[in-house]
Parts: C-alpha cells; sequence; structure tokens
C-alpha cells in the first residue's frame, strides 16, 4: 500500500498505547473496561485529527488519509485483542480449539477507511466456538461499541466460510478482499488456500456476471447518469464502488493481489493504471472530506455541502468559474474517467473470455453471421474493425463508426471503443475540417432514430468534446443553481 512507517507512528503508535493499557489498574471488571476505553477513544480521536490534517494538504492525498484510517483501526483492534487476551481473559495453555484470528473483510479489507464507513470484521475459528473465543470476541465487541464505531461482525469456522461464500455473492466478495489483522496468522492462511481452491477456482464466469448485474441495478437505483449535479460518491456512476468492482473482478479472475498488477496481466497499459489511481485518490478525498465535514456516513454531494467541500479541498474560482463550479467540473471528469476504465476493462474480459473458449463451431457461427459495413465488421450484432491501426490509417473512421452505428441501429463492441479512447489525438483540427467527417456528424445530429444516444456514446468515448471544441468546454460542467438536475453536455443532450 506504500505505508511508510513513521507516518503511519503519527497516526497511532502501538507502543503508546499498549502502555497506557498495562498502566491500568484496579477496580472491578466495568471500571477496567471503562478504563480501556477511555485509552482508546483518546487514541481513535488523536488518529483521526492527524489523519484529517493529511487530507487537508489537497485532494491528491485522499487514498493516504483512506489508507491512515485504516491503519489506526488495525492499531485500536490489534491493542484490544492483546489486552483481552492478556489482562481479561488469559489462556495459559490453549487447546487446538483455543484460536482465534480476526481479518478485516469488505471495505475495511481493502486497507481504506472513510470516516464514517462500518467496521467489517471476521473472527475466524478453528472448527466451533469455545467459551474462551466467545468471551475474547464479546468483549472486544462491546468496547468497539463503546468507542462508537460501527461495527459488522461474524464468527466462523473455516468449512462455514467456504459453505457460504459458495452459496451467497455478498459473502464470497467480502471474504475474497479479507485481510489479516491479528491473532493466529496460520488459521487465516489455511482460509484464504481453501477459499481459493474450493470457491474461486473455476467460478469466475460466474462471479464477472453477478459482478456486473449487480453493478447495473445499483447504477438504476442510484441514478443511471453519471452526470446527476448531486452525485453520490461511493454508489454512483463513476464513483468508488465502480473502481471496487472493476478490482474485485480483476482479484477473482486474475488473482491479482492490488491494481498496479493489472497492468502486468495486460489489462491495463500503464496510464491507465495512473488514471484508476487518480480517479481512486481523488474520490477517497471527497468522500472522507464529505464525512469529516457532515460527521456521518453521508455519501451524496448535495447542493448545500459542495461550496464548503471545494473550499475544503483547495478549490478557487479562475476564468468565470466559481470554485464549487470547478470542484463538480472535476469531479464530473474523473467520473467519466471511471466510465472509460470500465469500458477497457470490460473488453478486456470479454476478449480474454474468448481466447479462452476457442471452438469450431463457434467459430463457424460467428462466420455466418459476419457481415461487413463501410469498412467495419458486424458480428453478432456489434460494429468491430479490422486492426489496431484502422483509425490511424483514416482518422475519418472515428466519426464514421458512430455514423454506421446510428443508420444502421447497431452496438459498437467494447474493444472499439476502448480503441476509440486511445486514440483521441486523431481528433484534430485537421478532421475538424474535414468535409465528409463534417457531413457524417451532421447527419448523425438530423437522424430520426436515435441521436441521443449516439452523441452520448460519442460524449462518453471523449469524441464529441474534441470534435466540437466548444462542446468541450462545457462536458462535465455543472451550473450552481437549483434549476439543473445534470450537468450541462448531459442537459444539451437530453435537451
Amino acid at each position: 500500500m506504500g505505508r511508510t512507517l513513521p507516518s503511519m507512528l503519527e497516526i497511532a503508535d502501538p507502543d503508546d498505547i499498549r502502555r497506557k493499557l498495562d498502566a491500568l489498574t484496579g477496580g472491578d471488571d466495568l471500571a477496567l473496561r471503562s478504563g480501556v476505553v477511555g485509552v482508546l477513544k483518546s487514541a481513535l480521536a488523536e488518529g483521526r485529527a492527524k489523519s484529517h490534517e493529511r487530507l487537508e494538504q489537497g485532494a491528491h492525498r485522499g487514498r493516504a488519509c483512506a489508507e491512515s484510517l485504516s491503519y489506526l483501526q488495525d492499531t485500536i483492534i490489534r491493542e484490544l485483542y492483546g489486552f483481552a487476551t492478556r489482562r481479561v481473559f488469559p489462556a495459559p495453555n490453549p487447546s487446538g480449539a483455543e484460536r482465534l484470528a480476526i481479518a478485516a473483510v469488505g471495505g475495511y479489507g481493502r486497507g481504506t477507511l472513510a470516516p464514517g464507513s462500518d467496521i467489517d470484521l471476521l473472527f475466524l475459528l478453528p472448527y466451533k466456538q469455545t467459551p474462551w473465543g466467545e468471551s475474547v470476541v464479546e468483549y472486544m465487541l462491546y468496547v468497539l461499541w463503546d468507542l462508537g464505531l460501527k461495527v459488522g461482525h461474524a464468527t466462523r469456522s473455516i468449512a462455514d466460510c467456504i459453505r457460504l461464500s459458495r452459496e451467497d455473492f455478498t459473502i464470497r466478495t467480502s471474504l475474497l478482499e479479507a485481510r489479516f489483522v491479528h491473532g493466529d496468522k496460520a488459521l487465516f492462511e489455511e482460509l484464504e488456500s481453501r477459499f481459493d481452491a474450493e470457491v474461486v477456482k473455476g467460478t469466475g464466469n460466474e462471479f464477472v456476471e453477478a459482478k456486473l448485474a449487480e453493478r447495473d441495478v445499483r447504477h438504476q437505483r442510484a441514478g443511471e447518469s453519471r452526470y446527476l449535479v448531486e452525485p453520490n460518491v461511493k454508489e454512483g456512476k463513476g464513483g468508488l464502488r465502480d473502481l471496487n468492482t472493476l478490482f474485485w473482478i480483476a482479484k477473482y479472475v486474475y488473482r491479482v493481489k492490488q491494481p498496479s498488477d493489472l497492468v502486468k496481466a495486460g489489462v491495463f497499459t500503464k496510464e491507465e493504471y495512473q488514471t484508476f489511481r487518480k480517479a481512486e485518490n481523488f474520490l477517497w478525498a471527497v468522500r472522507c472530506e464529505l464525512h469529516f465535514l457532515t460527521g456521518r456516513a453521508e455519501e451524496r454531494i448535495t447542493f448545500d455541502l459542495q461550496t464548503e467541500m471545494a473550499r475544503r479541498l483547495g478549490y478557487h474560482g479562475h476564468r468565470g468559474l466559481k470554485a464549487v463550479e470547478r470542484f463538480m467540473k472535476h469531479y464530473f471528469l474523473i467520473a467519466k474517467d471511471v466510465g472509460d476504465l470500465t469500458r477497457i476493462f470490460c473488453a478486456v474480459l470479454e476478449d480474454q473470455e474468448k481466447k479462452k473458449k476457442p471452438s469450431i463451431g463457434r467459430f463457424m457461427q460467428a462466420m455466418r453471421r459476419k457481415k461487413v459495413i463501410r469498412g467495419f465488421s458486424v458480428e453478432t450484432g456489434r460494429l468491430s474493425v479490422s486492426n489496431v491501426a484502422f483509425f490511424e490509417k483514416d482518422p475519418v473512421n472515428i466519426i464514421r463508426l458512430f455514423h454506421v452505428a446510428e443508420q444502421h441501429g447497431l452496438d459498437i463492441h467494447p474493444d472499439v471503443l476502448k480503441l476509440v479512447t486511445r486514440s483521441l489525438k486523431l481528433v484534430d483540427a485537421s478532421l475538424r475540417r474535414n468535409e465528409e467527417a463534417n457531413r457524417l456528424f451532421l447527419e448523425i445530429l438530423a437522424s430520426k432514430k436515435t441521436p441521443e444516444i449516439t452523441l452520448r456514446l460519442m460524449n462518453e468515448a471523449g469524441v464529441l468534446g474534441r470534435f466540437v471544441p466548444d462542446f468541450g468546454r462545457i462536458v462535465a460542467l455543472m451550473q450552481f443553481n437549483m434549476y439543473h438536475h445534470y450537468t450541462a453536455d448531459e442537459h444539451l443532450l437530453r435537451a
């Protein structure tokens, strides 16, 4: 995660917390627990204040803030477990069943937390619960609740985890991100290896389909457009959950440990990975600041919060745009980047899936369905191109692609949209002056079929704003008033 120990020790010093806990003396069990809560509450408040200071250094510190909050929580849990097993429920001669591993799962398992995030924990047992294990878990949960934390928890054996994750995709996804925090590491490693062999192996397709379907439902619930002017930074289209979904699938299908491994797996170029990191950093900054500002797990950037958010994240008015409008424009451009990454990722998934399953029957079926329209091949109702230099040889083909799709009511293959996104430099002054390109574009505009859908696709791919520079200037621009539900470009397309 790129954590440096000295900077994390500034957030929370485990040795200092341990000394303070060990110095607690006398009184009954309730008084002792009250003392533990006092020590940990103080450490939590100081650590959060320092994490907030880190975020105030700029939006580029978003992930650093989320990682420091996760480290702070890890430290609290480790020291609490240590105290519980040393002082409250010591087990001098533990049996084989008196073993316990604590794992972070869900979002916390990724090693990132927002100030108001739930703390999702798995208390892992070798076989079944013992009185000792039950007492330790119960003690820890009561202290964490007394600290005011929202704790999601499960106490399960390895066999329980395997069985339940086979039955439930939510539990499977949660365990996919499980991260060892403290306790018996061998127990956790056994869960990891068994989960990989008994749950993940051979089930990539069903997981991908389930996660993409889940994403579509979430988008419908949060508002289909990524250009709603009060966006949801966690669940909305182009938000953090979309990046999470990409990584869940990558982790499951390609068995990668961290996003940078997606470059080695051939999924992203180095530049696309940098876009992923930049988007993640920015969205984490927005989410953390939103929680700090409201004092709760608020995920929607509502009008009444946007001006203060812009100020806190360091935006200033410039070239006729208010600070708040510049902040929100940046947000929508990042959301668009997330959309581009999703499209590229899905194209790679589909392409690699095709390579994994060659068959004569499928090949012959594809050949029968294949035809050519103005240089584009059509396979199973989608436009495709013959080679990666297709647009470079004739940049007019970029506009022609959307024209053919509009005229014939065809979809465009995700691979081709990925190639368009990577070829945007070809949409230059020369193409803008090209007579044929302009004729095709005007026919799209004047079409009586589905021009809105085609123009939106051109906008999503980044083509429309480059081909019509005046439109490019309003891409992702919001007017800070209550009369517009969408950004200026989306508003214009709908109108």
